[in-house]
């Protein structure tokens, strides 16, 4: 990982201070015994607090970062599917170091032949999107996908990365530049000290992608059956125009190189950006519209006002308008203008194809503003996103706001294009679409409306996290998957609670145990199963944080703190540890550990139950108990038989010869066990003696619960006491218990008299992730499963091994298993 490490070499702060690296963890060695601290803090794993990022999870007093702004002018020709623009950069200094050079991404040039990505992209195993895939047997030859020879062809095909036309200062002059893979260094002239600021200018140009043909995250869609010559294309562009790579306090310059997968951290500032399309496209863009009343009619102004307060979203171009506008074509051009404040990226969209709607969302007082939510879609996208896609991006806001901040931009939108779902700020690319019926009809499946709902909350989400607590997703992907994933499960039940949303602890038990696991404080490009690592593992640990062992007060209200805290600026994994911690008031270094920088998973044994009875020392008490104990004990074999066939005892045969043992049995009560009882009280201290009269008085049910860890993993211990009368009790241990014993633990449970116990099950509601519930009930219980009944097949002798795979049996190897989960993840 790339949290930053200071130097175990004294290291001078600017204040003064003497800062030591707390990467400790060498000096810290168990040399006696295999006891392992599952506790142990993570001070010597987390970077030293410094002036920038204090212990308590804040930005420190000195915090800092740069400030970019952005003037563009772009030209989208549609004919050549060609981008070509001019940009002026204003480049902030704001850091206490002085600059020789500036580090640009250009991320188009991920889509050369030649680039890192294109070179290393492996053909089959771990992590592959799946275009080609090696035969199950080993034998068969290895396939390669259509979609794989269409990439390989368009890349062929098409000329694509940037065109840099020119790259200058203020004043003209060219700059020095040199391109390394996705990134440019430009030299600077002069230096550039703390607080001074410079211009550059980057003329550019580049073929855009088929989004479909090379899976990229923005790119064109044609569809060549419109009724217009040629068929017409929508235009999602993002990651379009050269941006200045991140200068942060923990990593200098973030210039790692894009391979496709880890995203970006990114500068804020302002950005005046002109847009010119054909005159009949639709634009949807981050930032708010300049000049509406050169490019839209009068009618579509006075649609949008009407749609402020509106209850129901108000279309500003209509199916039918949208529909007349993607027959035809036109060789004129509008020049649409877009202003945007305090944002780390631009995007935008643009297509003939476009309906759009909008609805106004008022937060609420007069400080607080009216958001325009906005949706952009072609008639594919059909009634289900005219009735989901507007109303979706409001109940986002609705939910994240009250986890975070108010939503601070004038727009939120939803566009419908080939990308299944990305975001940035003000604006998502979302991908769901109707299908279309034999009879001309669009309809949907219960899937694809969930689809559409679920995406568009998660997206939209993303426009908080991390567009404005602007995390690093190249380093710690999961700081903004993970944290947007957790809170669109929220979202969602809180939209429809019988479609299932969201990630249970449940649903990652299958990742947690699985051989393919790796840290979630991994850099994205080395995850093995991106979606599990980075989206559902980590959403589920902070809905068991929230749900299991915070609760939702102190959840919500750290979690709140955290946002607020660094709302457009830069969190690090530190930050949000320190700052949930700090402000809840519950050590949760054990939570971080475990589940953020280990591979150990949750499963609590709940091995064996003994029922215990308090020993009155009183004999004609204690005695007749060891006589009903005895009497439960079932017939000795041998003297069942010898009974059978008719035996004779000997003192059966010689009842002459007898004492006070054989009319009396072992547990008859002697003045000699009456007189050892008088004295055991006798010698009690008054203290004693009440503790232990008041114990015999209640004579309570007492039980020793022995659990052991076979996961590594330590969490709450959650039980279900399931009494013989029918009623049930819940109890919490928390996870402290396994503090000095983190492999296997004991536990007291005491009962009333009349609360005897039948059963005990560990984690009933199955909120921790543990992999197996089977051994979580005592008694064990049969499992249940079931068998799938299949037609016999007479040309093959035996029986099929597959019979029972579909239950949860062990006929599948750990191997089959694993692809299962691999075809799980890609879907």
């Amino acid at each position: 990982m790339s949290l930053k490490q200071v130097s175990l070499v004294a290291l001078l702060c600017v204040t003064g201070f003497l800062s030591v690296n707390s990467n400790a963890s060498s000096a810290i060695q168990q040399t006696k015994g295999d006891f392992e601290d599952k506790f142990r803090q993570l001070d010597e794993v987390l970077p030293t607090p410094n002036v920038y990022r204090n212990a308590a999870g804040e930005p420190g007093h000195m915090y800092w970062q740069q400030k970019v702004d952005y003037v563009i002018d772009v030209k989208l020709d549609e004919a050549k599917r060609r981008l070509s623009a001019s940009q002026v950069i204003t480049y902030k200094n704001n850091s206490p170091d002085t600059l020789k050079y500036l580090w640009i991404q250009l991320d188009q040039n991920k889509y050369r032949a030649d680039s890192m990505s294109a070179l290393t992209n492996t053909f089959g195993g771990i992590g592959n999107r799946g275009p080609a895939t090696q035969s199950a047997d080993g034998d068969s030859p290895a396939r390669l996908s259509l979609s794989a020879l269409r990439s390989q062809q368009f890349v062929e095909d098409t000329e694509l990365g940037y065109d840099l036309q020119k790259v200058t200062d203020s004043k003209g002059n060219a700059l020095k530049y040199v391109v390394v893979g996705t990134l440019m260094r430009v030299d600077l002239p002069t230096p550039l000290k703390p607080n001074a600021s410079t211009k550059l200018n980057i003329d550019f140009a580049f073929n855009i992608v088929e989004e479909d043909a090379v899976s990229a995250r923005a790119g064109y869609e044609h569809f060549p059956d419109d009724e217009r010559e040629g068929g017409n294309d929508i235009f999602l562009l993002a990651q379009w125009f050269p941006r200045l790579a991140a200068y942060t306090d923990y990593e200098a310059w973030t210039n790692k190189e894009f391979i496709g997968r880890g995203e970006f951290t990114l500068e804020f500032g302002n950005y005046d950006v002109s847009i010119t399309v054909p005159a009949d496209h639709i634009v949807s863009s981050t930032g708010a519209l300049d000049n509406a009343s050169d490019v839209l009619t009068s009618t579509q102004r006075k649609r949008l006002k009407e749609a402020e307060t509106a209850e129901r979203p108000v279309f500003i171009v209509t199916a039918d308008e949208a529909l007349e506008n993607e027959k035809e074509g036109t060789s004129k051009s509008k020049t649409w203008r877009f202003k945007a404040e305090n944002v780390r990226d631009f995007a935008w969209a643009s297509s003939r194809k476009f309906m759009w709607d909008a609805k106004g969302y008022n937060q609420g007082g007069d400080e607080r503003p009216l958001v325009m939510a906005m949706s952009f879609y072609p008639k594919e996208g059909g009634d289900l996103w005219k009735k989901y896609s507007t109303e979706s991006v409001i109940h986002t806001m609705e939910v994240y706001s009250r986890f975070s901040f108010d939503y601070p931009y004038p727009v939120a939108q939803s566009v419908n294009g080939p990308v299944g779902g990305m975001e940035y700020p003000m604006i998502t690319f979302n991908g769901p679409r109707t299908e279309l019926q034999d009879d001309g009809d669009r309809t949907y499946s219960l899937a694809e409306k969930r689809f559409l709902i679920g995406v568009v909350i998660h997206e939209v989400g993303h426009i908080y996290f991390p567009m404005i607590v602007n995390s690093d997703e190249r380093q710690w992907t999961w700081m903004d998957e993970g944290l947007n994933s957790f809170l669109d499960g929220v979202a969602g039940r809180e939209w429809d609670p019988t479609i299932p949303w969201g990630v249970e602890p449940r649903d990652i038990t299958g990742y947690m145990k699985s051989s393919t696991q790796v840290p979630i404080m991994t850099q994205s490009d080395s995850v093995l199963r991106l979606g599990p690592n980075a989206y559902t593992k980590p959403a589920a640990a902070l809905n068991i944080l929230r749900e299991t062992i915070l609760g939702r007060d102190l959840f919500d209200f750290a979690f709140k703190e955290y946002a607020q805290r660094w709302k457009y600026k830069r969190p690090t994994p530190a930050d949000f540890f320190r700052t949930m911690e700090e402000a809840s008031g519950v050590d949760l270094d054990w939570f971080w550990r475990g589940w953020f920088y280990s591979t150990d998973h949750v499963d609590i044994s709940l091995d064996r139950v003994y029922k215990l009875r308090l020993d009155t020392q009183d004999p004609d008490i204690d005695f007749s108990r060891q006589r009903d104990a005895e009497m439960e004990k079932p017939l000795s074999l041998t003297d069942e038989r010898n009974k059978a066939e008719g035996k004779e005892l000997w003192v059966d045969r010689n009842k002459d010869v007898s004492d006070f043992y054989d009319e009396n049995d072992r547990f008859t009560v002697t003045n000699k066990e009456r007189n050892k009882y008088r004295s055991f009280l006798k010698d009690l201290d008054p203290w004693e003696k009440r503790v232990f009269e008041r114990a015999v008085k209640e004579d309570k049910n007492y039980y020793v619960l022995d659990f052991s860890n076979h996961g590594g993993l330590v969490m709450p211990i959650i039980l279900e006491l399931e009494f013989e009368d029918g009623t049930k009790d819940n109890m919490y241990i928390p996870a402290e218990i396994w503090r000095r014993t983190p492999k296997a633990v004991s536990k007291l449970v005491v009962t009333e008299k009349e609360k005897v116990l039948k059963s005990v099950t560990v984690d009933p509601r199955w909120e921790t992730a543990d992999v197996d519930v089977e051994n979580n009930h005592y008694p064990r219980r049969i499992i249940p499963s079931r068998i799938e009944a299949y037609k016999s097949d007479s040309s093959k002798k035996g029986i099929r091994r597959d019979l029972m795979q579909d239950s949860k049996t062990k006929l599948k190897s750990d191997e089959e298993l694993e692809k299962d989960e691999k075809k799980d993840d890609e879907k």
